[in-house]
């Protein structure tokens, strides 16, 4: 269920998210990134991802933000866990007065092709980053970064 603005509004005033990030890798061993349109991250290179919505089960989100976020499905089963983090930000994507709090859990998904048309409602456009480049890449947000340790032990 996706929740109206103003209670959206409540949850990031006094909850954590639940999210899930997608960490695509194709067979030249780089990682899609997308500048994201909105904050939190505004404008920063972020691997696609989105919210769980409440009553929606993993493997139903999973699915759903692959869709909204690649332009194709993929399947929970597909993916393999990298493990559960935080993401602290100082703004949000209802004020830039309200801090967000997420856990989150990104997902590694090896892919063959390099998706040529993706959608922009969330990002301006994307980028293959090698995955030896993700530490040295300012414009990659920290929070993306997070995940690089158990990314290169799992490829």
């Amino acid at each position: 269920m996706k929740l109206s603005r103003r209670d959206f509004s409540s949850v990031i005033k006094n909850a954590p998210l639940f999210s899930i990030d997608l960490v695509l890798v194709n067979e030249s061993n780089e990682v899609l990134f997308g500048k994201r349109l909105n904050s939190p991250a505004k404008n920063f290179w972020f691997v696609p991802g989105g919210r769980v919505y409440k009553d929606e089960s993993l493997a139903d989100s999973f699915e759903r933000i692959t869709r909204d976020e690649l332009g194709m499905v993929f399947s929970l089963d597909s993916a393999k866990p990298l493990g559960l983090y935080e993401h602290f930000y100082n703004d949000s994507a209802v004020s830039n007065d309200i801090s967000t709090h997420y856990i989150n859990t990104p997902y590694l998904l090896v892919v063959k092709e390099k998706f040529s048309c993706l959608p922009n409602t969330q990002h301006s456009e994307y980028r293959w980053i090698r995955a030896d480049m993700i530490n040295s890449a300012d414009e990659i947000h920290s929070n993306s970064k997070l995940f690089l340790t158990k990314l290169l032990s799992k490829i």
